[in-house]
């Protein structure tokens, strides 16, 4: 696997080995031992998640406060742009973001480490997105910020509005979403 760094600390491009021929590919999408050499870190993942979207959906930006998740996440059938935040106070990349786009084809991964915000628009008619995390989900522990926040200025590649769930449609200011519970 190749691993690349991020203009934000600790959030990383994850690009595995791809074996492919005229019957399809074959890669290890994920592997313990060889995550945490490349990464430096020394992680477990506790959940997996799946989510199907159409296009212009956008979800986020999500994290827990409290009870951060550490994500590894890629998408495995259409396009998606994805985005990480950080909200690590004493971190030098504090307010700033990354953005990049995952899809099937490539197969690259985005290791967004405890303490960011994440999030992503579908790019694609429809996409199917895969994330391990490291800590479990806590609905009582979940913050959302603002997808449009002006103090993140995200640029979301968009052409029309978003397709928003009720809960983000109540993202809040990143000031407020770190406000403690």
């Amino acid at each position: 696997m190749r691993v690349t760094p991020t203009v934000i600390a600790d959030v990383l491009i994850i690009e595995p080995r791809v074996f492919g021929d005229p019957r399809g590919f074959f890669f290890e999408s994920f592997n313990q031992r060889e995550f945490n050499a490349a990464t430096g870190t020394d992680f477990t993942f506790v959940q997996d998640n799946h989510s199907r979207s159409e296009k212009g959906v956008l979800r986020g930006l999500h994290f827990q406060l409290g009870q951060p998740q550490g994500k590894l996440v890629r998408a495995v059938r259409g396009t998606v742009f994805d985005v990480a935040v950080d909200i690590r106070p004493a971190s030098p990349s504090f307010g700033k973001w990354f953005g990049l786009e995952l899809n099937e084809h490539d197969h690259r991964q985005l290791w967004v480490p405890p303490g960011l915000a994440h999030g992503f628009l579908v790019l694609s008619d429809s996409a199917d997105f895969l994330y391990k995390t490291t800590d479990y989900y806590a609905p009582a522990l979940e913050r959302c910020i603002a997808w449009n926040d002006p103090t993140l200025n995200i640029r979301w590649p968009l052409d029309i509005e978003p397709l928003l769930s009720a809960k983000d449609r109540l993202g809040l200011p990143l000031d407020v979403a770190l406000l403690p519970i």
